[in-house]
């Protein structure tokens, strides 16, 4: 990680050279935590854990996956039911649920400087595509989706396998401390973004090859020489 003069951790621009960008949805690309606050207390009581009282919020966006399940007293055998019905729920929503600004020109520029996109998600496939519409949905090139919470890893690895593209040249750009532990493990950099579920200084303590603050920062750190 580098940091500035006073310290705060800004983008490397001395790293290798990526060819293909791992994408996160939620968070990452779409705005979907207004509609997760909205709608966890609903599915909490359907599942019997604890909701979060609003004071919680930002304490629990400072803490990785494990951890706020743990907080919430989730019982992880419910996981995989939770999962499925909170991925019915954002189908059923999709049509209020809406991309970060800039993400569109964002990923347009990427593909015009020569970038590889793939996508790696929780959420469904073909709720992704909505909301990412027609146009941004077509400049991505794989996609796996459905991800378990704790099986990001592997889709990591199995999109890397597909590309063709050596490890070393892979970025995955992600807003949540579980997609840095996945990368890790999947042994690729990753690059937070800051504007997602995850507060800032969490995604900084967690040393990651890149911290951006905005859509345009990844743009102009994976591509220094467009204009």
């Amino acid at each position: 990680m580098v940091a500035d003069r006073a310290g705060r951790p800004v983008a490397d621009r001395n790293g290798p050279p990526y060819r293909l960008v791992i994408l996160d949805f939620d968070g990452t690309l779409a705005d979907t935590f207004p509609w997760f606050a909205r709608v966890l207390p609903g599915v909490a009581d359907r599942y019997g854990f604890r909701r979060p009282a609003a004071q919680e919020v930002e304490t629990l966006r400072a803490l990785e996956a494990r951890a706020v399940l743990r907080h919430l007293e989730v019982p992880g055998w419910k996981l995989p039911l939770i999962a499925r019905h909170m991925r019915g729920l954002a189908a059923r929503d999709a049509a209020d649920l809406a991309l970060f600004p800039g993400i569109p020109m964002l990923l347009a520029r990427l593909r015009t400087g020569g970038l590889r996109l793939a996508l790696v998600s929780s959420n469904r496939e073909d709720v992704v595509r909505r909301v990412l519409g027609p146009e941004s949905a077509g400049l991505i090139e794989l996609y796996a989706c459905g991800a378990a919470v704790s099986g990001k890893a592997r889709r990591f690895r199995a999109v890397v396998r597909a590309s063709g593209v050596p490890r070393a040249q892979v970025l995955c750009l992600g807003d949540e401390l579980r997609d840095h532990d996945a990368a890790a493990r999947a042994g690729l950099a990753f690059g937070a973004v800051t504007w997602g579920y995850t507060r800032a200084e969490a995604l900084a303590a967690a040393g990651p090859a890149h911290l951006f603050p905005t859509p345009e920062a990844v743009a102009a750190v994976l591509l220094p020489g467009a204009a």
